[in-house]
């Protein structure tokens, strides 16, 4: 994808306009259209001008850690076609906040910089001590804090290890409360929960995220149940595409019935069907990642064009 960081004024050029009845505000955030790119595709922010031209409404870039990473061992991404999966074991790997920042402020200054919102997707440093996570998704945050529209503190990769536990009522609350205090112009922040949470724990989240005044949620990110997967295809890490679609849109209808927060629907999302059943589940926006790899770019022109046909 390198080589797409000087096509962007051509990019921009192929990347139309999208048709004005699928535009909606979201957390204050005009969005084009509502069908997004999710994090982990593009996490050093190298291709947002190619993520506008394939037809997304929006584009979400990381996950970014306060540290660059190489991330975990290769090799750490395994297809699985038969179920249009893919488990990952990433970690992380990018090249830290401070170079995000200097890009994307790059980007900026050229003029290249895209007509959608651009999320950022933080992570905590896999050298960083748990009980330091706050501190480390504090300076990713206050390092690219002017070039986002909306973030997202993601805890619930299972691919850096600890990190799960941020879900924990006393961890997360630590969390937010120590963002929060210094997102003081109230930029949109979002939180990004694992499918694999009991209710009762998605519950006391809920709660978090409305007393510390965030600005919605994302379900889901991969899950450890591996389940559907072969027993001789089965790698550690998480797992995402259509085994994940079920849970995916049951944690999405939990959140929905219970909060009147903006969520952003992700996971198992191959098609103008699965977008549907996200947004009638109360979905506010989706993210597609696996669908792109199995079904290729032209898969979003065609979710849009579906939606299109709803509103005529």
């Amino acid at each position: 994808m390198g080589c797409l960081e000087s096509a962007g004024p051509l990019l921009r050029f192929f990347a139309g306009t999208a048709d004005p009845r699928l535009a909606k505000t979201v957390f204050g955030v005009r969005f084009p259209s509502p069908v997004g790119l999710a994090a982990g595709f593009d996490k050093n922010a190298i291709a947002l001008a190619a993520w506008e031209a394939l037809g997304f409404g929006f584009a979400e870039i990381g996950t970014v850690t306060a540290r660059s990473q190489p991330g975990n061992p290769k090799p750490r991404l395994f297809r699985l076609p038969e179920l249009e999966g893919v488990i990952n074991r990433l970690g992380f790997n990018n090249e830290g906040a401070e170079a995000v920042a200097a890009r994307l402020r790059a980007l900026r200054q050229s003029g290249g910089w895209p007509r959608i919102p651009v999320g950022v997707n933080l992570g905590k440093s896999k050298v960083t001590p748990l009980e330091k996570a706050p501190d480390d998704y504090v300076e990713s945050f206050q390092r690219l804090r002017p070039f986002g529209d909306y973030f997202v503190l993601n805890v619930s990769s299972p691919n850096t290890p600890g990190l799960r536990k941020l879900q924990d009522k006393a961890s997360l609350e630590e969390l937010l409360s120590a963002v929060q205090a210094v997102n003081t112009t109230r930029l949109p922040l979002l939180l990004k929960i694992a499918p694999d949470l009991e209710w009762g724990a998605i519950e006391e989240i809920l709660a978090l995220v409305e007393a510390h005044e965030l600005a919605g949620l994302i379900a889901t990110n991969t899950t450890i149940d591996h389940s559907q997967v072969p027993m001789d295809k089965r790698q550690q890490g998480g797992l995402s595409g259509q085994p994940l679609k079920k849970r995916a849109l049951e944690v999405l209808r939990f959140i929905t019935a219970r909060t009147t927060l903006p969520v952003i629907g992700v996971g198992g999302i191959a098609g103008a069907a699965d977008a549907k059943e996200r947004f009638d589940a109360g979905a506010a926006l989706v993210q597609i990642y696996t669908g792109l790899i199995y079904e290729g770019p032209g898969m979003v022109r065609c979710i849009l064009k579906s939606l299109v046909r709803e509103k005529q």
